[in-house]
C-alpha cells in the first residue's frame, strides 16, 4: 500500500489514496504564501499535541491511521507556522519528522521487494527533509535526522544487494557527529547491516571489526538476534577472522 503497487487488496486503496495526499500536503507550499487569514490553523498548543498524538501513532506502527492523520496535519502546521513562525516552528518541524520517518520505513519495504527505483526516491525525499529538519531535534528520542537516513540507506542497499554502496553510505554516515548521537539500539543494528554489506562486499575483516563495534555497542543486538549470529558464522568461517570475533564466536556457541 505504502509503494502505491497496482495488485493490492481493494480494502488497501484509501491508504494508498492517502499516501498520495501526504505527497500533495508536502507539496503544498502556497499555504504559507496565501491569505492565511482565511484559515488562520490551530493554536499552537493544541498543534503540539496533535503531533504528539502522531508520535504515538508512529511508535505504535498505526501506519494507516498515520497515513490518514498526516494530511491535515501537515497542513494545520504550515498554517500555524505562517501565522505565527515563532510559536509554529517547532511543531512543524516535529510534523516534518514524523512524515520523513513514514517514508524511510516505505523506502525498506521498497528494498525488501527489490524495488530499487521507489527505494531511491523515497530516500531521497527522506533526506531532503532530514536535512531541512537538521540534526538536534530529538524531542521524542527517535533518532530520526540526515544519520538516520544516512543508515537506512546502507540497510536499503544491502537487501538490493549493492554492496559497494552500502559500504560508502557506512563510511560516510559514520563520519557524522550527529551518528554518536543515536542511540545505542540505533547504531548496533546499523554495524550489523555494515557487517552485511562488508560480506557482500568480499571483506570478512571488516565485517569482524563492525561485528566487534556492534557488541560493544549493543551486546544484546549481537547476541540475542538470528541474524546477527547468522553473519558471524559467517565471519568466523574466514581463515583470516580477527581473534575478538573468534573470541566471540566461541563465548556464543557460534561455528
Amino acid at each position: 500500500m505504502l509503494l502505491g503497487r497496482d495488485a493490492r487488496p481493494a480494502e488497501a486503496t484509501e491508504r494508498a489514496e492517502g499516501v498520495e495526499r501526504i505527497r500533495a500536503a508536502l507539496s503544498a507550499y502556497e499555504i504559507t504564501l496565501g491569505p492565511v487569514a482565511l484559515w488562520p490553523g490551530l493554536p499552537a498548543d493544541r498543534l503540539a499535541r496533535q503531533v504528539g498524538h502522531g508520535w504515538i501513532t508512529y511508535q505504535h506502527a498505526r501506519y494507516p491511521q498515520l497515513v490518514d492523520l498526516l494530511p491535515p496535519l501537515l497542513a494545520d502546521a504550515q498554517r500555524t507556522h505562517a501565522r505565527d513562525p515563532a510559536a509554529g516552528r517547532e511543531p512543524l518541524v516535529e510534523a516534518y519528522r514524523i512524515t520523513a520517518a513514514l517514508l524511510v520505513q516505505a523506502a525498506l519495504a521498497a528494498a525488501r521487494q527489490g524495488d530499487e527505483a521507489s527505494a531511491t526516491e523515497l530516500l531521497g525525499e527522506a533526506a531532503a527533509m532530514a536535512d531541512r529538519v537538521g540534526e538536534g531535534h530529538d524531542h521524542h528520542r527517535t533518532g530520526f535526522g540526515p544519520a538516520t537516513v544516512g543508515s537506512a540507506r546502507v540497510a536499503a542497499a544491502v537487501e538490493l544487494g549493492a554492496a559497494r554502496a552500502a559500504v560508502t553510505w557506512h563510511e560516510r554516515t559514520t563520519r557524522r557527529d550527529a551518528w554518536r548521537w543515536l542511540p545505542a539500539e540505533h547504531r548496533a543494528a546499523h554495524l550489523l547491516d555494515a557487517a552485511r554489506a562488508y560480506l557482500q562486499a568480499d571483506d570478512p575483516a571488516s565485517a569482524g571489526r563492525a561485528l566487534v563495534d556492534a557488541d560493544r555497542t549493543a551486546p544484546a543486538e549481537v547476541r540475542h538476534r538470528p541474524a546477527a549470529r547468522s553473519v558471524l558464522a559467517q565471519v568466523v568461517r574466514d581463515p583470516h577472522a580477527p581473534a575478538t570475533i573468534v573470541q566471540l564466536a566461541l563465548a556464543l556457541g557460534v561455528t
